[in-house]
Protein backbone atom coordinates (compact mmCIF):
# COMPACT_ATOMS: atom_id res chain seq x y z
CA UNK A 1 0.00 0.00 0.00
CA UNK A 2 1.36 3.22 -0.80
CA UNK A 3 1.69 5.93 1.93
CA UNK A 4 -0.36 8.47 0.09
CA UNK A 5 -3.34 6.20 0.03
CA UNK A 6 -3.15 6.47 3.77
CA UNK A 7 -1.48 10.19 3.96
CA UNK A 8 -4.60 11.75 2.09
CA UNK A 9 -2.77 12.83 -1.20
CA UNK A 10 -2.22 11.74 -4.49
CA UNK A 11 -1.05 7.87 -5.21
CA UNK A 12 -0.25 7.02 -9.16
CA UNK A 13 -1.65 3.49 -9.98
CA UNK A 14 0.16 0.77 -11.66
CA UNK A 15 -2.24 -0.07 -14.13
CA UNK A 16 -3.07 1.78 -17.27
CA UNK A 17 1.28 2.76 -17.57
CA UNK A 18 0.50 5.97 -15.22
CA UNK A 19 -2.22 7.51 -17.27
CA UNK A 20 -4.63 7.22 -13.93
CA UNK A 21 -4.13 8.48 -10.24
CA UNK A 22 -6.22 8.31 -7.37
CA UNK A 23 -6.59 10.84 -4.73
CA UNK A 24 -7.61 11.63 -1.42
CA UNK A 25 -9.44 14.59 -0.06
CA UNK A 26 -12.23 16.11 2.53
CA UNK A 27 -13.12 19.07 0.57
CA UNK A 28 -15.74 18.61 -2.83
CA UNK A 29 -13.87 20.18 -5.17
CA UNK A 30 -12.01 18.11 -7.69
CA UNK A 31 -8.36 19.05 -8.76
CA UNK A 32 -9.77 18.49 -12.86
CA UNK A 33 -13.19 18.67 -14.45
CA UNK A 34 -15.44 16.03 -14.28
CA UNK A 35 -15.69 13.94 -17.50
CA UNK A 36 -19.57 14.10 -16.82
CA UNK A 37 -22.17 15.34 -14.71
CA UNK A 38 -22.80 14.07 -11.23
CA UNK A 39 -25.92 12.57 -9.98
CA UNK A 40 -27.74 15.06 -7.33
CA UNK A 41 -27.05 13.23 -4.55
CA UNK A 42 -23.30 13.02 -5.10
CA UNK A 43 -22.72 16.86 -5.98
CA UNK A 44 -20.68 18.69 -3.56
CA UNK A 45 -23.33 21.30 -2.10
CA UNK A 46 -25.65 18.50 -1.63
CA UNK A 47 -23.01 16.41 0.14
CA UNK A 48 -21.56 19.45 2.16
CA UNK A 49 -24.62 20.03 3.38
CA UNK A 50 -25.97 16.69 4.97
CA UNK A 51 -25.87 16.97 8.84
CA UNK A 52 -24.60 13.35 10.16
CA UNK A 53 -21.93 12.52 12.19
CA UNK A 54 -18.31 11.56 10.72
CA UNK A 55 -14.90 11.75 8.90
CA UNK A 56 -16.31 13.09 5.32
CA UNK A 57 -13.78 11.64 2.22
CA UNK A 58 -13.93 12.17 -1.10
CA UNK A 59 -12.24 9.41 -3.59
CA UNK A 60 -11.41 10.51 -7.20
CA UNK A 61 -9.95 8.60 -9.96
CA UNK A 62 -8.21 10.84 -12.43
CA UNK A 63 -7.38 10.56 -15.95
CA UNK A 64 -3.99 12.22 -16.41
CA UNK A 65 -4.25 12.17 -20.79
CA UNK A 66 -7.71 13.36 -20.14
CA UNK A 67 -7.15 16.04 -17.93
CA UNK A 68 -10.41 15.13 -16.50
CA UNK A 69 -11.66 13.26 -12.97
CA UNK A 70 -13.52 9.76 -14.23
CA UNK A 71 -14.32 8.59 -10.96
CA UNK A 72 -16.24 10.54 -7.80
CA UNK A 73 -16.86 8.40 -4.53
CA UNK A 74 -17.81 10.10 -1.39
CA UNK A 75 -17.31 8.05 1.62
CA UNK A 76 -18.37 8.86 5.20
CA UNK A 77 -16.68 7.15 8.09
CA UNK A 78 -19.19 7.30 10.93
CA UNK A 79 -18.36 7.02 14.69
CA UNK A 80 -18.94 3.29 14.72
CA UNK A 81 -16.08 2.65 12.31
CA UNK A 82 -18.45 1.88 9.85
CA UNK A 83 -17.75 3.58 6.10
CA UNK A 84 -21.02 4.04 4.15
CA UNK A 85 -21.80 6.06 1.10
CA UNK A 86 -24.21 7.12 0.58
CA UNK A 87 -24.34 8.79 4.10
CA UNK A 88 -27.96 10.31 3.65
CA UNK A 89 -29.51 9.76 0.65
CA UNK A 90 -31.25 7.65 -1.61
CA UNK A 91 -27.95 6.12 -3.59
CA UNK A 92 -24.34 7.04 -3.65
CA UNK A 93 -21.18 4.85 -4.10
CA UNK A 94 -18.98 5.30 -6.73
CA UNK A 95 -20.03 6.96 -9.82
CA UNK A 96 -17.80 6.15 -13.16
CA UNK A 97 -17.87 9.03 -15.20
CA UNK A 98 -16.66 7.84 -18.30
CA UNK A 99 -17.19 3.98 -19.78
CA UNK A 100 -13.96 3.02 -21.03
CA UNK A 101 -11.89 2.58 -17.52
CA UNK A 102 -10.30 -0.70 -17.95
CA UNK A 103 -11.15 -3.01 -15.34
CA UNK A 104 -7.75 -3.31 -14.81
CA UNK A 105 -7.50 0.54 -13.05
CA UNK A 106 -10.80 0.10 -11.76
CA UNK A 107 -9.53 -3.29 -9.28
CA UNK A 108 -6.75 -0.88 -8.64
CA UNK A 109 -8.87 2.27 -7.46
CA UNK A 110 -11.09 -0.07 -5.16
CA UNK A 111 -8.75 -1.93 -3.62
CA UNK A 112 -6.64 1.07 -2.76
CA UNK A 113 -9.40 2.89 -1.31
CA UNK A 114 -10.10 0.09 0.73
CA UNK A 115 -6.91 0.13 2.36
CA UNK A 116 -7.17 3.45 2.61
CA UNK A 117 -10.53 3.20 4.66
CA UNK A 118 -9.30 0.74 6.95
CA UNK A 119 -6.12 3.05 7.95
CA UNK A 120 -8.40 5.26 8.67
CA UNK A 121 -10.00 3.41 11.28
CA UNK A 122 -12.67 1.87 9.20
CA UNK A 123 -13.80 -1.90 9.57
CA UNK A 124 -16.58 -2.10 7.34
CA UNK A 125 -17.83 -0.53 3.78
CA UNK A 126 -21.47 -0.11 2.87
CA UNK A 127 -22.64 1.21 -0.08
CA UNK A 128 -26.24 1.43 -1.84
CA UNK A 129 -25.84 2.18 -5.81
CA UNK A 130 -27.91 3.46 -8.06
CA UNK A 131 -30.43 1.59 -10.09
CA UNK A 132 -28.76 -0.17 -13.28
CA UNK A 133 -31.19 1.66 -15.50
CA UNK A 134 -29.13 4.97 -14.57
CA UNK A 135 -26.04 4.12 -16.05
CA UNK A 136 -26.06 0.95 -17.99
CA UNK A 137 -23.06 1.02 -19.74
CA UNK A 138 -21.33 1.59 -16.37
CA UNK A 139 -22.97 -0.16 -13.45
CA UNK A 140 -22.36 -3.66 -14.90
CA UNK A 141 -18.46 -2.69 -14.77
CA UNK A 142 -18.56 -1.34 -11.43
CA UNK A 143 -20.46 -4.36 -10.06
CA UNK A 144 -17.98 -6.75 -11.38
CA UNK A 145 -15.25 -4.69 -10.01
CA UNK A 146 -16.74 -4.45 -7.01
CA UNK A 147 -17.68 -8.21 -6.57
CA UNK A 148 -14.12 -8.93 -7.54
CA UNK A 149 -12.71 -7.19 -5.18
CA UNK A 150 -14.29 -8.55 -1.94
CA UNK A 151 -17.80 -7.18 -1.88
CA UNK A 152 -20.51 -9.16 -1.42
CA UNK A 153 -24.30 -8.18 -2.36
CA UNK A 154 -26.72 -7.97 1.42
CA UNK A 155 -29.97 -6.04 -0.64
CA UNK A 156 -31.02 -6.40 -3.96
CA UNK A 157 -33.89 -4.34 -4.65
CA UNK A 158 -36.10 -3.75 -7.29
CA UNK A 159 -36.37 -0.35 -8.55
CA UNK A 160 -38.81 0.65 -11.35
CA UNK A 161 -38.92 3.63 -13.83
CA UNK A 162 -41.00 4.63 -17.03
CA UNK A 163 -39.18 5.12 -20.38
CA UNK A 164 -39.87 8.47 -21.86
CA UNK A 165 -40.04 7.86 -25.44
CA UNK A 166 -43.54 6.69 -25.67
CA UNK A 167 -46.91 8.45 -24.36
CA UNK A 168 -48.12 7.61 -21.05
CA UNK A 169 -51.20 5.78 -21.77
CA UNK A 170 -49.60 3.68 -24.29
CA UNK A 171 -48.11 1.44 -21.61
CA UNK A 172 -50.80 1.41 -18.94
CA UNK A 173 -52.55 -1.69 -17.95
CA UNK A 174 -56.49 -1.53 -18.76
CA UNK A 175 -57.43 -1.39 -15.26
CA UNK A 176 -55.24 1.93 -14.94
CA UNK A 177 -56.40 3.54 -18.02
CA UNK A 178 -59.77 3.74 -16.65
CA UNK A 179 -58.96 4.76 -13.61
CA UNK A 180 -57.21 7.48 -15.11
CA UNK A 181 -60.35 8.60 -17.39
CA UNK A 182 -62.51 8.33 -14.31
CA UNK A 183 -59.84 10.94 -12.65
CA UNK A 184 -60.28 13.33 -15.83
CA UNK A 185 -64.11 12.82 -15.80
CA UNK A 186 -64.35 13.72 -12.37
CA UNK A 187 -62.81 17.00 -13.21
CA UNK A 188 -59.35 16.19 -11.48
CA UNK A 189 -56.13 17.77 -12.95
CA UNK A 190 -52.64 18.19 -12.11
CA UNK A 191 -50.14 20.91 -10.66
CA UNK A 192 -47.39 21.97 -10.16
CA UNK A 193 -47.55 23.68 -6.44
CA UNK A 194 -45.83 26.62 -5.09
CA UNK A 195 -42.97 25.85 -2.34
CA UNK A 196 -44.59 27.94 -0.26
CA UNK A 197 -47.32 25.60 0.01
CA UNK A 198 -44.79 22.73 2.06
CA UNK A 199 -45.94 23.40 5.40
CA UNK A 200 -49.70 22.04 3.69
CA UNK A 201 -48.15 19.34 2.28
CA UNK A 202 -46.20 18.20 4.64
CA UNK A 203 -49.05 17.24 6.62
CA UNK A 204 -50.75 15.84 3.97
CA UNK A 205 -48.20 13.33 2.90
CA UNK A 206 -47.82 12.59 6.58
CA UNK A 207 -51.46 12.05 7.12
CA UNK A 208 -51.75 9.34 3.93
CA UNK A 209 -48.47 7.86 5.00
CA UNK A 210 -49.96 6.98 8.75
CA UNK A 211 -53.27 5.71 7.15
CA UNK A 212 -50.51 3.28 6.22
CA UNK A 213 -48.62 2.95 9.03
CA UNK A 214 -45.96 4.55 7.44
CA UNK A 215 -43.57 7.65 8.02
CA UNK A 216 -41.81 9.64 6.12
CA UNK A 217 -38.13 9.51 5.79
CA UNK A 218 -37.23 13.39 6.45
CA UNK A 219 -38.18 15.53 8.64
CA UNK A 220 -40.83 18.74 7.46
CA UNK A 221 -37.67 20.98 8.49
CA UNK A 222 -35.38 18.93 6.09
CA UNK A 223 -37.58 18.72 3.19
CA UNK A 224 -38.10 22.29 3.57
CA UNK A 225 -33.94 23.07 3.65
CA UNK A 226 -33.73 20.72 0.49
CA UNK A 227 -36.04 22.50 -1.49
CA UNK A 228 -34.73 26.16 -0.13
CA UNK A 229 -31.16 24.75 -1.11
CA UNK A 230 -31.87 22.96 -4.10
CA UNK A 231 -35.06 25.04 -5.37
CA UNK A 232 -34.82 23.83 -9.43
CA UNK A 233 -34.24 20.48 -8.49
CA UNK A 234 -36.68 19.94 -5.96
CA UNK A 235 -40.43 20.18 -6.95
CA UNK A 236 -44.01 19.97 -6.09
CA UNK A 237 -46.62 18.17 -7.73
CA UNK A 238 -50.50 17.87 -7.05
CA UNK A 239 -53.73 16.65 -8.52
CA UNK A 240 -56.75 19.01 -7.28
CA UNK A 241 -60.39 17.34 -8.06
CA UNK A 242 -63.20 20.02 -9.06
CA UNK A 243 -63.10 21.62 -5.87
CA UNK A 244 -59.37 22.21 -5.87
CA UNK A 245 -58.58 20.50 -3.25
CA UNK A 246 -55.86 18.10 -3.10
CA UNK A 247 -55.87 14.28 -3.63
CA UNK A 248 -52.39 13.42 -4.30
CA UNK A 249 -49.37 14.83 -4.18
CA UNK A 250 -45.54 14.12 -4.26
CA UNK A 251 -41.90 16.10 -4.45
CA UNK A 252 -40.10 15.04 -7.59
CA UNK A 253 -36.48 15.45 -7.87
CA UNK A 254 -34.61 16.23 -10.60
CA UNK A 255 -32.01 13.97 -9.84
CA UNK A 256 -29.44 14.60 -12.94
CA UNK A 257 -28.40 12.78 -16.43
CA UNK A 258 -31.79 13.45 -17.17
CA UNK A 259 -33.58 11.42 -14.34
CA UNK A 260 -36.94 12.43 -12.84
CA UNK A 261 -37.24 10.69 -9.80
CA UNK A 262 -40.90 10.56 -7.85
CA UNK A 263 -39.67 10.62 -4.26
CA UNK A 264 -42.78 11.50 -2.34
CA UNK A 265 -46.13 9.83 -3.85
CA UNK A 266 -49.36 10.02 -1.26
CA UNK A 267 -53.13 9.78 -1.67
CA UNK A 268 -55.48 9.16 1.19
CA UNK A 269 -56.81 5.81 1.03
CA UNK A 270 -60.59 7.43 0.41
CA UNK A 271 -60.04 7.67 -2.88
CA UNK A 272 -58.20 4.52 -3.76
CA UNK A 273 -61.60 3.86 -6.18
CA UNK A 274 -60.12 6.68 -8.61
CA UNK A 275 -56.43 5.94 -7.83
CA UNK A 276 -55.12 9.75 -8.68
CA UNK A 277 -51.72 9.06 -8.60
CA UNK A 278 -52.20 7.12 -11.79
CA UNK A 279 -52.85 10.80 -13.29
CA UNK A 280 -49.92 12.40 -10.74
CA UNK A 281 -47.58 10.22 -12.71
CA UNK A 282 -49.15 10.83 -16.24
CA UNK A 283 -48.19 14.76 -14.89
CA UNK A 284 -45.04 13.90 -13.53
CA UNK A 285 -44.41 11.90 -17.41
CA UNK A 286 -45.72 14.81 -19.41
CA UNK A 287 -43.08 17.24 -17.53
CA UNK A 288 -40.16 15.12 -18.08
CA UNK A 289 -40.92 14.76 -21.98
CA UNK A 290 -41.14 18.21 -22.43
CA UNK A 291 -37.94 18.73 -20.34
CA UNK A 292 -35.85 15.94 -22.31
CA UNK A 293 -35.70 14.00 -19.64
CA UNK A 294 -34.75 10.55 -20.22
CA UNK A 295 -37.14 8.16 -17.66
CA UNK A 296 -38.74 8.77 -14.49
CA UNK A 297 -37.54 6.94 -11.60
CA UNK A 298 -41.05 5.24 -9.53
CA UNK A 299 -38.36 3.91 -6.70
CA UNK A 300 -37.86 0.96 -5.55
CA UNK A 301 -40.90 -1.61 -3.31
CA UNK A 302 -39.21 -2.73 -0.15
CA UNK A 303 -40.67 -4.20 2.72
CA UNK A 304 -38.72 -5.19 5.37
CA UNK A 305 -39.84 -8.78 4.75
CA UNK A 306 -39.46 -8.37 1.47
CA UNK A 307 -40.79 -6.88 -2.08
CA UNK A 308 -43.73 -5.19 -1.76
CA UNK A 309 -45.33 -7.41 -4.57
CA UNK A 310 -48.96 -5.21 -4.79
CA UNK A 311 -46.88 -1.96 -5.09
CA UNK A 312 -44.68 -3.58 -7.85
CA UNK A 313 -47.46 -5.01 -9.26
CA UNK A 314 -49.04 -1.72 -9.12
CA UNK A 315 -46.43 0.03 -11.02
CA UNK A 316 -45.37 -2.46 -13.18
CA UNK A 317 -49.64 -1.96 -14.79
CA UNK A 318 -48.39 1.75 -15.05
CA UNK A 319 -46.16 0.48 -17.58
CA UNK A 320 -42.72 0.38 -15.19
CA UNK A 321 -39.56 -1.31 -16.41
CA UNK A 322 -37.85 -2.84 -13.63
CA UNK A 323 -34.39 -2.39 -12.56
CA UNK A 324 -32.14 -3.68 -9.86
CA UNK A 325 -30.43 -1.33 -6.87
CA UNK A 326 -28.08 -2.79 -5.06
CA UNK A 327 -26.44 -2.96 -1.85
CA UNK A 328 -23.00 -3.97 -1.41
CA UNK A 329 -20.66 -4.52 1.91
CA UNK A 330 -17.21 -5.37 2.51
CA UNK A 331 -15.26 -5.87 5.50
CA UNK A 332 -12.19 -3.90 5.70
Amino acid sequence: MSAAAVAGEVCALQSGHGRYQLRWQHEFTPAYPLAEELYLYLQPDQLAHANVPGQRLLVLLEDLHLGQTVGWWPVLIAPNAEARSPWQAPFGGPQLLRPDVPAGVLDEWLTQVHLGLAARGAQRLVQRLAPFAYEPRTMGPLVAALQRTGHTISLAEIDSYLPLEHAYDARLHPSERRRLHKCLRHGFRVEQEPPLLLPLAYEFLRRCREEKGQTLSLTQEQLMDLFRRFPREYLLFSVRDAAGEWVALTVAVLAGRGVLYNFFPASPLQYNSFSPVVLLNAGLHAFAQASGLRLLDLGTSTLPTGHNESLLRFKRHLGGVFSLKLTLERPL
